[in-house]
């Protein structure tokens, strides 16, 4: 299925502003592991087969897209910002400087606007516009949803098995009770935000 009013909203983009780019994190709630972030140039031509909002795309659908994005992107780059940053900045913070970093990366394919996922849109030399609920309402936006959600859960899959314990494979590393059981028996990782972690006797 072609959800062809992403790419309509992206070509009236390009109307308004030139080239664009889409970009969208993963990984803001989670209790351990990297916040991901891409940004995403796309062939205005391009078109992917039930490319939409990473959350409404099943895994199997998520792992094809993934391929076909980057095989098929003018450019794209994703960026991870670690739990450390995290608990430096914010949660915020770090999200916004993984989107600077993103957006600066591809400066040189001379992108006139970045379309961002949500509220928020990072200081870059770059235009850039916030975009409510962006990755359901635009292809590029959508196409970077789905690199930084792919990215980030192929992170924690590997990051269980060297913790095992911990079964992030499962959660990804969100708060479930199972993760919370985990983080009381057998502590914290290196891998855990620790400012996410205060209220955690709560639990």
């Amino acid at each position: 299925m072609i959800f062809e009013e992403l790419y309509t909203f992206d070509d009236s983009q390009r109307d308004l502003y030139g080239i664009i780019c889409g970009v969208d994190e993963a990984g803001r709630g989670p209790l351990v592991g990297p916040v991901a972030v891409s940004a995403v140039i796309l062939d205005p031509n391009s078109r992917f087969e039930w490319l939409n909002d990473s959350k409404k795309v099943t895994e199997n659908r998520r792992d094809h897209l993934y391929h076909e994005i980057i095989e098929n992107a003018v450019a794209y780059h994703i960026e991870l910002i670690d739990n450390h940053i995290i608990d430096d900045l914010n949660i915020l913070g770090a999200t916004m400087l993984g989107m600077k970093r993103c957006i600066e990366a591809l400066k040189e394919y001379d992108i006139d606007c970045a379309l961002v996922d949500g509220n928020r849109k990072p200081d870059t030399l770059v235009k850039a516009i916030s975009i409510i609920k962006g990755d359901s309402l635009s292809a590029s936006i959508a196409a970077a949803s789905v690199l930084a959600k792919v990215t980030r859960d192929n992170y924690m899959i590997n990051l269980a098995k060297e913790y095992s314990e911990y079964h992030f494979e499962k959660h990804k590393g969100y708060p479930t009770k199972e993760h919370y059981e985990a983080i009381k028996r057998y502590g914290i990782t290196p891998y855990h935000r620790l400012s996410f972690l205060k209220n955690l006797e709560k639990h």
